[in-house]
């Protein structure tokens, strides 16, 4: 995916994987019950800071908190942009 965007310093640009359809039981979840999704992949991401260079890359499945980022939309898509440091882990 080509998206002409370029995060700064830390930041990254996320696309949160789509929510869950239905439990494991296979009870299908409305709209209005579902949970935001914790986990995306990175789009575009920073150079980093001088003294502290990027740990994640383009590419990388991330888990990061439930309100972590802010959500914008470019080319009508739905990102998150937010700081390394909040994400938790790489898949």
């Amino acid at each position: 995916m080509s998206i002409n965007f370029k995060p700064l310093a830390d930041r990254v640009l996320i696309e949160p994987a789509p929510a869950e359809q239905k439990t494991a039981s296979g009870i299908f979840i409305p709209d209005t019950a579902k949970e935001k999704p914790l986990k995306g992949i990175i789009i575009a991401a920073g150079q980093g800071k001088i003294d502290e260079p990027m740990s994640v890359k383009v590419g990388d499945t991330v888990l990061f908190g439930q309100y972590s980022g802010t959500e914008i939309k470019i080319e009508g898509k739905t990102f998150l942009i937010m700081r390394e440091s909040d994400i938790y882990g790489i898949f």
